[in-house]
């Protein structure tokens, strides 16, 4: 198979800045002389910035750790993939276990998560050897370490021939949660071991 947050944050602190300076000079104020104390002059917006706090508390989405796909029997542990050093997508070593693409975007969040599994081995089906059954509105479900959950619904199922695989379709970032699950496809090539084909299942958070 193939190996393959801050904007308001930033506007928050200028306006606490100008708020700050804008509030030092109302009408009839007397101007500054080179006489005030420092402690009585306007806060520069840098020293604003440096005493900004968000009330917000940001709460990183958890990292998940079992995929779970009712209508093909899948209920896997995943294990978490980064790159082979000639930066193509590592993939599990074992047959019997989905892997998740760690540098990616973790399930629930804006963008792709991606997950890989084996078609099949030497020995029999391995854990997305039903992959291909699936059907629009089919659900999948993500447990992460937190034991929250992320429920996904199947889009469509496509297969591409490994020469023209989707790279931005499958790993581009997007405004919306989406999953991606990959597994190999297609005509099996003796020659090099390999399936020739990529079969890819587009999934989008359900709400």
């Amino acid at each position: 198979m193939t190996r393959g947050r801050s904007g308001l944050a930033a506007a928050a602190v200028a306006v606490v800045a100008l708020a700050l300076l804008a509030g030092c000079a109302g009408a009839g104020a007397e101007p500054t002389t080179s006489t005030t104390k420092a402690k009585d002059r306007p806060a520069r917006g840098l020293d604003a910035a440096r005493g900004f706090r968000s009330p917000r508390d940001y709460h990183p989405t958890s990292v998940p750790v079992r995929l779970r796909i009712p209508r093909i029997g899948v209920s896997s542990r995943l294990q978490r993939l980064g790159q082979e050093p000639d930066k193509t997508v590592e993939v599990p070593t074992d047959w019997d276990v989905a892997g998740w693409y760690a540098p990616g975007t973790r399930p629930g969040d804006p963008g792709s998560a991606v997950m890989l599994g084996h078609v099949d081995s030497r020995s029999g089906p391995a854990v997305f050897f039903r992959l291909r059954e699936l059907r629009r509105g089919d659900q999948i479900e993500v447990i992460r370490a937190d034991r929250s959950r992320a429920r996904f619904a199947v889009e469509r199922i496509d297969q591409y021939d490994k020469q023209r695989f989707p790279t931005d379709d499958v790993y581009y970032p997007t405004l919306t949660p989406t999953l991606r699950l990959v597994t190999c496809g297609g005509e099996f090539d003796p020659a090099s071991g390999h399936y020739r084909a990529n079969v890819i299942v587009f999934a989008t958070l359900r709400r």
